[in-house]
């Protein structure tokens, strides 16, 4: 994120926190090369390694340098809230016209107006996880971490390639855990009840949690590289993939039939049934766990997983789910507002 925040401060941020936070006139400076050129020698070391970008005049016209902590802070929030709206609505869009299949809005259990809310409660969500993101974004650009810049600068040379692999498994493991906890009855009711509310989900539900709840699933990406080397493009790059893996596995789309992939099915079932599938990429921890339910083949046939047998049998044991975990049901659904109109 160091490198990233160098870019927007020399392209756009400089600028910003010099109008709204300006250097007191007694300390401004007309030229951009100061005598002493020590603070302009300071900037953009990051970045320098990878492009020569030049700082304009604006870099040290500030209040707010750019090592100051509030700004850098402020600056990681923006990032993140900005990032991971655009990210959410172009993956999610994408997926839902090109991928999902929309005769699932016309099942008993879809909510009325239920994207609109999905989109709603992921809007009003993406704030407060930028927040706790921010923090672990400024801890990282603070050197707290153990990201290193280029593959030579990593443990040993097999590890560029095996850094994906251990990401994976680390936070297959640390996300399991993690939401199994969010399904205990008093954290569930006040946290994880919210993403539950979209029993058939569609590519929107996939960033649709209360803010706590979204960060927590997210916080083992974040954990490790404070415990294990990463390089920095790996580590964006994964920040994407994480992104887009969660909007996939809200998909709909049951096209991977994996014994050992969390893919959208396993985790349709963990939105149909609840107490399964806590995984996020593997099934492992659910199988080791006792927690694993393997996917209906119905649902891997397109006709099949929507006849009205199939419907019927689904709706029952949600139902009787719903009782069990949540006791009574404020959901509105779609079929039955049709039925009072």
């Amino acid at each position: 994120m160091d490198v990233l925040l160098d870019i927007l401060d020399t392209w756009v941020l400089d600028r910003f926190y010099a109008t709204v936070f300006p250097r007191p006139a007694a300390k401004f400076i007309d030229h951009p090369f100061p005598a002493n050129g020590s603070e302009w020698l300071n900037l953009n070391q990051n970045i320098n390694r990878y492009v020569e970008v030049t700082p304009s005049q604006w870099a040290v016209q500030s209040s707010w340098p750019r090592d100051n902590i509030l700004r850098q802070g402020l600056s990681l929030f923006l990032v993140a809230w900005g990032f991971g709206t655009v990210l959410y609505f172009i993956s999610a869009t994408i997926s839902f016209y090109v991928v999902y299949d929309k005769r699932a809005m016309k099942h008993p259990k879809f909510l009325r107006n239920q994207i609109r809310l999905e989109i709603k409660q992921a809007m009003q969500s993406m704030p407060g996880m930028a927040v706790l993101t921010a923090l672990c974004f400024v801890a990282e650009v603070r050197g707290y971490t153990k990201l290193y810049d280029f593959p030579e600068e990593g443990p040993f040379a097999l590890y560029t390639y095996l850094q994906y692999p251990l990401f994976i498994a680390f936070t297959d493991c640390g996300i399991y855990f993690i939401h199994r906890g969010l399904h205990h009855p008093w954290i569930y009711r006040h946290l994880h009840k919210a993403h539950h509310k979209w029993i058939v989900s569609t590519p929107f539900a996939s960033y649709a949690f209360h803010p706590v709840d979204g960060f927590s699933q997210s916080f083992p990406y974040h954990l490790y590289p404070f415990l294990f080397p990463l390089q920095k493009i790996a580590y964006l790059a994964l920040f994407v993939f994480v992104t887009i893996w969660t909007v996939m596995i809200h998909d709909g789309e049951y096209a991977l039939n994996s014994p050992m992939v969390n893919g959208s099915a396993c985790h349709t079932i963990h939105h149909y049934y609840f107490n399964y599938n806590y995984g996020q990429f593997t099934t492992l921890w659910d199988r080791l766990g006792g927690s694993y339910r393997k996917p209906n083949p119905e649902l891997f046939d397109r006709e099949e997983r929507l006849k009205k047998d199939e419907i019927q049998k689904q709706v029952q044991e949600m139902e009787r789910l719903v009782k069990e975990v949540e006791g009574e049901d404020d959901r509105c659904y779609e079929s039955e507002a049709k039925k009072t109109q």
